[in-house]
């Protein structure tokens, strides 16, 4: 049984009062179902499932009026033996991007308020909930905003990887010191924390992934998990995409490899195919970011906070949600190389991947610098309340955009770096380098900013 992070956010939500019904989005495969249904199971009296995929006569309980008492009405003679008891009730509505509809009268059980609702739904993005909008969909209900609350859910992160591995937490609270007291990390603790994070690289963290291989140490067999599962995705690309974009969505995601591989990792159209046009492609990959498949880190104007205001939005780096996707779509026998230490030229990108994996399962957004100098910078991030460099690198010392950076604050404002490679913890004046493992722990957080009182004898 894996131990998911989220499992205490559906609590604090239970145990929250008065709570708007729970949408829950992520990639697909990523143990949406699972965790639900678990959650419901060990916390209400009563458990009411459907899924709108495999059980689509279900979307009739959602058809005509969406009051609260016609829909259980419909799904009380739609659903032999289901109980609907106030207060101990948890109704289950997985796939949810099937049935507009019900995402619509989500609406009518916040206000009724008997009854806790739990929505899932892998693809909220491209059928129109919070992308854009396909014909399929128009002239539907709309979504109910402000009237639900949406999280949302990832693979496994590195964290909860080593939770499955057997890692206790005194031992991941030893890597956080380490990491806040730039102290060295045990030699037998480093050893272990390396050889799990090639592991962590070869198998990423979707749960059906992760089973195999704890339960068999098959190297082999994950890679056929891995390979069935993208199989999957591309058939939610037919599936659900427009007519016209259907090859160009698969393109670009079968082409993200190759675009790491390149030495400008900017992505390019003429790498999908030979004189592609953005226009012809933009849209594609749109769609593969709302299905929670891909990432895209900006470039940036100025290595300055904030990060979003002063991104390129039409460059741009793409990385796969998931670092064993990108080495599952690589040739066969990579896993081996990685164990092995022989990745050659594709070690920087499987790095620079890994990396956007950490940032992005902890909710945090990818931006990357570069100048048509060949000034380049991995990524950049809010740490700490500044902007902060960050470097993955496999040898130590400052690289020469790094070096040319601190060296000219009045130009580029930047204080410090962190760099990740196969080293442990130290420090080089601005420049703190620590394991490529450490690498779940950079996250910023406003918990620790407090807004002091106002003295207002100054007004009088």
């Amino acid at each position: 049984m894996l131990k998911r992070k989220i499992e205490s956010v559906l609590v604090d939500w239970k145990n929250s009062g008065a709570k708007k019904p729970l949408v829950i989005k992520g990639i697909r495969q990523c143990g949406k179902t699972y965790i639900v249904q678990k959650f419901a199971k060990e916390n209400y009296e009563s458990v009411v499932y459907m899924n709108f995929i495999l059980e689509p006569d279900k979307k009739s309980a959602f058809t005509g009026n969406i009051d609260v008492d016609t829909i259980i009405l419909n799904l009380s003679a739609l659903i032999p033996g289901s109980r609907f008891v106030k207060g101990k009730t948890c109704i289950i509505l997985d796939e949810i991007q099937e049935c507009r509809e019900a995402r619509t009268a989500l609406k009518s059980f916040q206000i009724d308020g008997r009854f806790d609702v739990v929505a899932t739904g892998s693809l909220l993005g491209v059928r129109g909930y919070g992308g854009n909008i396909t014909k399929a969909d128009e002239g539907q209900d709309s979504i109910p905003v402000g009237y639900e609350t949406v999280v949302e859910m990832h693979p496994l992160d590195f964290e909860e990887f080593l939770w499955a591995n057997g890692i206790d937490d005194i031992v991941i609270d030893t890597l956080k010191s380490c990491f806040e007291k730039e102290t060295v990390v045990p030699d037998g603790i480093h050893k272990a924390m390396m050889e799990l994070l090639h592991r962590y690289v070869i198998v990423g963290g979707l749960p059906e992934v992760v089973n195999t291989f704890l339960e068999t140490k098959n190297i082999e067999l994950t890679y056929k998990i891995q390979r069935n599962i993208i199989a999957e995705y591309e058939e939610d690309m037919v599936k659900y995409a427009d007519d016209a974009d259907k090859p160009r969505i698969r393109e670009c995601f079968e082409s993200i490899p190759k675009q790491l591989a390149k030495e400008n990792k900017k992505f390019q159209y003429s790498v999908v195919r030979k004189g592609a046009r953005s226009s012809q492609y933009i849209g594609c990959i749109q769609w593969l970011e709302d299905a929670g498949l891909v990432h895209r880190c900006y470039n940036t104007q100025i290595t300055e906070l904030p990060l979003a205001g002063n991104s390129i939005k039409e460059c741009f780096k793409l990385y796969t949600a998931d670092i064993g996707l990108l080495v599952a779509m690589l040739d066969y026998g990579t896993q081996a190389d990685i164990l092995k230490g022989n990745l050659l030229g594709y070690k920087g990108a499987i790095f620079e991947n890994l990396m956007a994996d950490f940032l992005c399962k902890t909710g945090q957004k990818l931006y990357y610098f570069q100048k048509d100098s060949g000034l380049e910078l991995d990524f950049l991030v809010r740490y700490k309340g500044e902007c902060v460099v960050l470097e993955v690198k496999a040898k130590t010392g400052k690289t020469k955009s790094l070096r040319t950076v601190l060296k000219n604050k009045n130009i580029y404002h930047i204080n410090n770096a962190i760099k990740l490679g196969k080293y442990n913890v130290g420090r080089e004046e601005e420049v703190l380098t620590i394991p490529l493992y450490m690498g779940f722990l950079i996250k910023d957080s406003l918990a620790d900013f407090m807004i002091p009182d106002i003295d207002f004898s100054l007004l009088a």
